[in-house]
């Protein structure tokens, strides 16, 4: 999270500080919620990658949806005993991430969500991966409303009429509204097809508040999987939101972890001058949010309180899930058993690292790539960070953990690109690191040097070095470079339309990326030993 980005936010203490009173609230609401689990279904490590049964058994494992049933059935049932009024919300990214995704597709999630009871669901960006038939077949299965107002399905068939932007809910005798958005760049990042096109969410938004009011919805919850920098935009822009339970960032907010982004909630003045409360829960189901609105009697908040809830070796998993687990995980034990090497230490391939700097995860998959084609006159490797999914601990490395690191599916793609066209490429992965966005480019074969002090698009490669056979030297604009991606980067995801508009000899090679880094992993017969070399440097 870039410094300066709580400026002019006040923490949930200062709702007075507005002039907003503590009086007793006629209202009060408790919205319990999870974003980006990411297919992570069984439980997670300290490196987000998919825990093993002893490491379980020892306490050092956390999240996994039987911990999330049963902490949501904990809390649902101390919450309504005291008479409290509770929502279950989930902010998107069900899909894509682990061999259950790639398994069962959204059948799995779909089974989960409606075991644990879910009041509404945000679409998000990863709900593409499979193009629109892929959505459909997950809309069929579940139980609760799967909302998003800023994307236009009315040309696509197998999903017209299926996505509301909207939801009005009964909830302790009083009207709560939902609206929802979706990333505007989704087309970008996923695979929606020609026929979906996304609205900008501020638009959307302002008519949906304004009809709900209208209708005499007084208290307005946004869920959205945008991000916190645009939730904090959509809070300081439309009027008439009252809390915004958010995804896709996979922050964490929290009054109480070491290293969150920010507080819990985080609060926007909106137009009308009100505070707008913003909840996020990390990602992977690590953590269970848990946020108390109370509203007075105009539909004003009154106070937001609350905090994620560490669901740790302390929440007892609930059995019956997690002996459907079981069942399900059996046909995909053998290939994520399968040792494929080792590795002398950590391998990083977190999101703060590899979205931001080059990052030891993003050196060993870009090297693999490159490695895999080099023999075919390749000479440069391009990799979006966020296709890496996980970080992986020292030792044995297995399949599963390759799968989990990349779980997209996604195949080798070789091309020819001028050099001037490769800066082009380097200049959109650098142009949201702000941002924390997917499209940062982890190299190979090329030494780069880059600065943010310039805007987006403007300059920001410095310099740009290629290794030939007399060692390095500086790119030529002007020369054809033969460069190694990923099926979706050429195909222009992740911003990289130069590569889809501009790239000339493509050739989808075909293996699988996890295929090409299991084989070059199982090479190295002394293990490997993770490091960064400066390849990507940041003038500061």
């Amino acid at each position: 999270m870039r410094r300066g980005l709580f400026t002019g936010i006040a923490a949930a203490g200062l709702f007075a500080g507005l002039g907003i009173g503590a009086a007793q609230a006629d209202f009060a609401l408790t919205i319990l919620h999870v974003n980006d689990l990411h297919s992570r279904l069984e439980p997670i490590n300290k490196y987000d990658s998919t825990c093993g049964k002893d490491d379980d058994a020892e306490g050092k494992c956390f999240g996994g949806i039987a911990r999330i049933k049963a902490k949501v059935d904990e809390r649902r049932a101390a919450l309504s005993q005291a008479g409290r009024n509770v929502l279950m919300l989930d902010a998107g990214d069900q899909f894509q991430g682990s061999l259950f995704y790639t398994t069962y597709k959204g059948a799995a999630a779909a089974e989960f969500m409606n075991a644990i009871g879910f009041d509404a669901m945000a679409v998000g960006n990863h709900e593409f991966d499979d193009g629109p038939e892929g959505l459909a077949a997950f809309l069929e299965k579940v139980d609760m409303p799967v909302l998003s107002g800023n994307v236009d399905v009315e040309n696509e068939p197998t999903l017209k009429g299926k996505v509301p932007g909207t939801l009005v809910l009964e909830v302790g005798g009083e009207k709560v509204g939902i609206v929802s958005v979706l990333a505007e760049d989704t087309s970008e990042t996923s695979s929606p097809g020609a026929n979906v096109h996304f609205l900008r969410a501020e638009t959307y938004l302002k008519g949906a508040v304004e009809g709900l009011e209208a209708a005499g919805v007084d208290k307005i919850v946004a869920l959205t999987h945008m991000g916190l920098p645009r939730d904090m935009q959509i809070a300081a822009r439309v009027p008439g939101i009252d809390v915004i339970v958010g995804g896709h960032s996979h922050t964490l907010l929290s009054n109480t972890e070491k290293g969150a982004a920010g507080p819990y909630p985080v609060l926007v003045q909106n137009p009308a001058g009100r505070q707008v409360p913003i909840v996020q829960a990390y990602a992977y189901g690590k953590y269970l949010g848990e946020v108390e609105i109370v509203f007075d009697d105009a539909g004003n908040v009154t106070s937001a309180t609350g905090n994620p809830i560490l669901l740790d070796a302390s929440v007892a998993a609930d059995k019956d899930i997690a002996a459907r687990l079981d069942e399900l995980a059996k046909p995909l034990e053998e290939v994520r058993a399968k040792v494929v090497g080792r590795t002398n230490g950590e391998i990083d391939g977190s999101r703060e690292t590899c979205r931001a700097q080059e990052c030891t995860m993003g050196d060993l998959v870009a090297d693999a790539m490159l490695e895999r084609v080099r023999d075919q006159g390749v000479q440069i490797a391009i990799q979006n960070g966020g296709g890496l999914r996980a970080s992986i601990d020292s030792g044995e490395i297995t399949m599963g953990e390759v799968l989990t690191v990349l779980p997209f599916q996604n195949t080798l793609a070789t091309f020819q690109l001028k050099g001037s066209d490769v800066i082009a490429a380097l200049e959109n992965g650098l142009s949201q690191v702000e941002d924390g966005a997917g499209r940062f480019p982890q190299v190979a074969g090329i030494r780069m040097t880059w600065t943010r002090a310039k805007k987006a698009g403007e300059g920001r490669v410095v310099s740009v070095e290629v290794e030939g056979e007399n060692g390095w030297e500086p790119l030529d604009p002007d020369k054809l470079y033969g460069v190694v991606s990923n099926n979706y980067m050429r195909g222009g995801g992740d911003g990289y339309k130069v590569f889809a508009e501009a790239a000339q000899n493509a050739y989808d090679y075909g293996p699988g990326l996890e295929e090409v880094l299991a084989d070059y992993i199982a090479a190295m017969t002394d293990g490997y030993t993770p490091e960064t070399d400066g390849r990507i440097r940041e003038l500061r």
